[in-house]
C-alpha cells in the first residue's frame, strides 16, 4: 500500500504515530528504570556496563523519534482537519520535538549518554573522597558536549538559551536576567528586616531522630498528601529525586540525617509534590506530549507548593504536629506547634541548596545560573569551579564552603548534563505562590481544610487546573489560564513577606 493510500485514513495515520511515540517512550522509560537503579541499588562494579546499556537505549529511542517515517506521519497529520483538539495538540508539539531531535545525530546522543554515566560515577566517587579534582575531568568533557549541543540546536541570543529550552520552553537569558535582578533588589531588604528580629530556634530539629521512625512518618505524610503507593514507592538515594516510568509507576527517593530531622521530611514532601503531578497526568496519553509535564518550572511549582506553601505552613501542622509528637514524644517534649512552625521557617544563610530557607534559596539558584552561563560562554574554566563557587557564596550569602561536598559537589545535576535546569527551581517557586493564591480564592476554606488534615480538595484543584493538561500549554499560557495573569513575582514576594512577618514579627 502506498503512502498516499495510507494517508487517506486519518485514524490509521494517527494510530501509527501513537505506536511509534509509545515505542520510543517504552525504551526511554526502560532506561529510566536502569537510571533509578543506578542511583539506588546498583552495585559499584555495574557502572561501566550500565553506561553502555543506557547509551544503547538512548540511541534506539532517538532513532525512532528522528525516523523518516515519524516525520512523514507528522507532516501528513498536520494537514488534517478531522482530528480532535487533543490529537491536533499532540501532533503540533511532536512536530516541534521532531525538528529539534533531528538536530542531534544518534552518535551524539549515544556519546552524551555514555558521558552521563561516567560523569555520575565520577561525581559519586568525588563526593565519597571529598575531592572535586576526581570529578573535574569528566565534568569538563560533559561541558564540552553541552556546548556542542547548544550549537547543534542553534540559538539567536545566548548559547545558554538552547539548553534552557530543554527544560523551560521559551525561557531565555534575556527573560531570566531581569528575574534574578529583582531577587538581588528585593530579597536583601527583606533579609535585613528578618535579621532585625529575634532569631528563632531550630534546636528541636537537631536531636537524635531514628531513621526508621522518620521514614514511617514521612510515608504517612505522603499518603495524606494523596500519593498513591500502589503506583509508586520511596527509597534512599545520595541526592533526592523523582522518576516516572508512567503515571502508574512514579517513584521518589530521599536521604536521612538522624541528627537533622528537616533533611528527610521536606525533601520527601518536595519529591512527593513532583510525584503527585506525574501521577495526575493522563494515562491514556502515555508517550505523547499531552501525557507529559508542561515544563520543569511548572513541575517545580508543584513540588514547591507542597513543600513550602503547604508543608512549611502553620495550618498543615495544626493537624500533623500532634501526630508527629506521637512518633517522637521525647524529642518534641515541651515544643509547641508555633515553636515548630517557626523552627521550620528559620532564615539563615546556609551551604546546601536543598536545605535552604525560602528567602536565601534563590541566591543558591542564582549562583548556579551565573556559573552555567559562564561555562557555556567559556568565561569560566571548569578547573576553577571550586574557587568561583566559593567566592560567589561569600559574595551573595556571606559564607564559604569548608569543603567540596558542601560546596561544588553538592548537586547531582551537572553529572547528568542538566545545564539549564537550575533556573526552573526559582521559576517554580514564583509559579507556586501565584497558584496557591488562586487556590485560596477558589477554595475559600482551604486553610481550615488543611488544619483538619484534608488535603484532597487542594490536590483535586491542582489536577483539574494543572495536571490534566500535560504539555498543551506553555508555562506562561498555563499560568494565565489558571490565575488570569502571566507570571508575576509580586505574588511570591507577598507570600514570603506575610509568612516571615508571622515568624519574625
Amino acid at each position: 500500500m502506498s503512502n498516499k493510500q495510507m494517508s487517506s485514513n486519518t485514524a490509521d495515520l494517527y494510530n501509527e504515530y501513537v505506536v511509534l511515540m509509545q515505542k520510543a517512550a517504552d525504551i526511554s522509560n526502560a532506561a529510566a528504570v536502569l537510571e533509578w537503579d543506578q542511583e539506588t541499588y546498583m552495585p559499584a562494579k555495574g557502572a561501566e556496563n550500565r553506561g553502555r546499556q543506557l547509551a544503547t537505549l538512548a540511541s534506539h529511542a532517538h532513532d525512532i523519534l528522528t525516523s523518516q517515517r515519524l516525520g512523514e506521519l507528522l507532516d501528513e497529520l498536520a494537514e488534517r482537519i478531522d482530528m480532535s483538539d487533543t490529537q491536533q495538540a499532540n501532533v503540533r508539539l511532536s512536530r516541534k520535538d521532531y525538528e529539534k531531535n533531528r538536530k542531534l545525530p544518534s552518535s551524539f546522543v549515544e556519546a552524551i549518554s555514555r558521558q552521563t554515566s561516567e560523569c555520575f560515577n565520577a561525581w559519586i566517587e568525588a563526593r565519597r573522597k571529598n575531592n572535586y579534582s576526581i570529578f573535574a575531568p569528566s565534568l569538563t568533557k560533559m561541558i564540552a558536549l553541552k556546548q556542542e549541543q547548544a550549537k547543534l540546536y542553534g540559538y539567536d541570543g545566548h548559547p545558554y538559551d538552547a539548553l534552557l529550552d530543554d527544560y523551560e520552553p521559551g525561557a531565555t537569558v534575556a527573560m531570566l536576567d531581569p528575574v534574578f535582578a529583582k531577587i538581588r533588589e528585593q530579597m536583601p531588604p527583606l533579609l535585613a528586616r528578618i535579621k532585625e528580629g529575634h532569631q528563632v530556634s531550630n534546636d528541636c530539629f537537631h536531636k537524635e531522630y531514628p531513621k526508621q521512625v522518620q521514614w514511617d512518618f514521612s510515608e504517612q505524610v505522603l499518603r495524606k498528601m494523596g500519593y498513591d503507593f500502589e503506583a509508586g514507592r520511596q527509597d534512599y538515594a545520595e541526592h533526592p529525586f523523582t522518576t516516572s516510568f508512567s503515571n502508574s509507576d512514579v517513584r521518589i527517593t530521599t536521604r536521612v540525617d538522624e541528627h537533622n530531622y528537616a533533611s528527610l521530611l521536606w525533601s520527601t514532601i518536595h519529591e512527593g509534590g513532583h510525584a503527585l503531578y506525574e501521577q495526575g497526568l493522563q494515562g491514556d496519553q502515555y508517550g505523547l506530549p499531552l501525557g507529559a509535564a508542561a515544563s520543569l518550572g511548572i513541575h517545580e511549582s508543584q513540588s514547591r507548593l507542597w513543600e513550602n506553601c503547604v508543608g512549611c505552613g502553620l495550618n498543615s501542622w495544626l493537624y500533623f504536629f500532634p501526630v508527629l509528637q506521637s512518633y517522637f514524644p521525647e524529642q518534641l517534649k515541651g515544643v509547641s506547634v508555633t515553636d515548630f512552625f517557626k523552627a521550620m521557617n528559620r532564615v539563615e544563610p546556609s551551604l546546601i541548596r536543598t536545605e535552604a530557607d525560602e528567602v536565601t534559596y534563590h541566591f543558591h539558584v542564582m549562583i548556579r545560573y551565573e556559573i552555567e552561563k559562564g561555562l557555556m560562554e567559556n568565561k569560566i574554566d571548569p578547573k576553577d569551579l571550586p574557587t568561583v563557587w566559593n567566592s560567589m557564596y561569600d559574595k551573595y550569602l556571606g559564607i564559604t564552603p569548608p569543603d567540596d561536598v558542601r560546596g561544588i559537589l553538592q548537586d547531582v545535576h551537572w553529572s547528568h548534563g542538566s545545564f539549564g535546569y537550575f533556573p526552573t527551581y526559582s521559576l517554580g517557586s514564583f509559579y507556586a505562590a501565584q497558584f496557591f493564591a488562586k487556590a485560596h480564592e477558589e477554595i475559600t476554606d482551604l486553610d481550615e481544610q488543611m488544619a483538619r488534615g484534608q488535603f484532597e480538595p487542594l490536590l483535586v484543584w491542582l489536577r483539574d487546573r494543572i495536571h490534566q493538561y500535560g504539555r498543551r500549554y506553555t508555562s506562561e499560557e498555563l499560568c494565565e489560564k489558571v490565575t488570569g495573569k502571566k507570571l508575576d513575582t509580586e505574588y511570591f514576594m507577598q507570600y514570603i513577606s506575610d509568612k516571615y512577618a508571622a515568624v519574625y514579627g
